[in-house]
């Protein structure tokens, strides 16, 4: 193998002694080619590798190891720091001991110090509560679309911030866990602007469906709002109309589902129970209204003058 490594380097000297000029620009031109190539494909894998240690660590509930891969500078598109971002985490892993992450990363864009991954985030996990003398194994689904940013600082690639597109996520208990349950709301919204919100429940025939929907600021710590349950329509659609907030703060929109049944256990007596709980969250992204546009009959006036 030596022998012949020497004599291919031997050729190759000697091809490229004798190429003519315009030959040899083009042989430089691949050469440049190659290493553009080899740079891109090493930046592109030390930006993926970031990615996917996220989820390593993430699933080691490994929070001292997950800090490592964010920036001091960190903040994310809902205002949260690096330090309140990991206490969510932290309160995350407190309440669900035993969620699972997958990420799926869908595209990688960069130029020199800065990039952008876009991903597919899942995470499953359960919840046991107490609900008088039994114990109730709710399971929680969550799904969302997430960009995450972020730059090299020296030699290392680090997250800088991140903006959730979309994100929703469900907490079913009982007979919830194996019906379809629908909120449909605005993905993003500018601030101060109505919409509508939409619950819809694929409920069994002989149950009685009661519901909910509210509204929360996305803030640290989170404060809930209460809103009491109504029976819904025979078509199990329950809608409501909110109004974004104008404190430059994203939202959740919460709905609340009971399933309750009603069982005979006497020639006059009815038992009615809840036979299935569940909290369906959706994000809305409230775009800041932008108080230095002048409206057209400002700016009329101001030619008129």
């Amino acid at each position: 193998m030596r022998k012949i490594s020497v004599l291919l380097t031997s050729i190759f000297l000697l091809i490229f002694s004798i190429q003519s000029p315009a030959s040899a620009n083009i042989f430089s031109g691949q050469i440049a080619k190659i290493e553009q190539n080899r740079i891109y494909k090493s930046t592109y894998n030390d930006i993926k590798n970031v990615i996917e240690s996220q989820t390593v660590y993430t699933n080691k509930y490994d929070l001292d190891g997950l800090a490592t891969l964010y920036s001091k500078d960190f903040v994310n598109s809902d205002g949260f720091n690096k330090e309140t971002y990991f206490k969510l985490i932290k309160e995350t892993w407190e309440t669900y001991p035993d969620i699972v992450y997958k990420t799926n990363i869908k595209n990688i864009e960069f130029t020199d110090n800065y990039a952008m991954a876009f991903v597919d985030e899942t995470a499953i996990a359960t919840s046991k509560e107490q609900i008088g003398e039994f114990d109730v194994i709710g399971e929680l689904n969550s799904f969302s679309k997430c960009v995450y940013f972020l730059e090299k600082q020296g030699n290392k690639w680090v997250i800088s911030s991140e903006k959730v597109v979309e994100e929703t996520s469900s907490l079913k208990y009982g007979d919830a866990r194996f019906i379809n349950i629908e909120l449909n709301t605005p993905k993003q919204i500018g601030a101060g602007k109505s919409y509508t919100s939409t619950l819809k429940v694929d409920a069994p025939e002989d149950s009685v469906v009661i519901a909910s929907i509210n509204k929360e600021n996305i803030i640290y710590p989170q404060s809930k709002s209460d809103d009491a349950f109504r029976k819904l329509p025979d078509d199990n659609i329950l809608e409501r109309i909110f109004t974004s907030n104008k404190n430059n703060v994203n939202e959740y929109n919460v709905a609340s589902v009971g399933i309750t049944r009603a069982e005979n256990y006497s020639e006059d007596k009815v038992r009615v129970y809840m036979g299935g709980l569940a909290f369906i969250m959706t994000r809305i992204n409230v775009i800041p209204e932008n108080k230095y546009i002048k409206i057209e009959e400002e700016q009329n006036k101001n030619t008129d003058k």
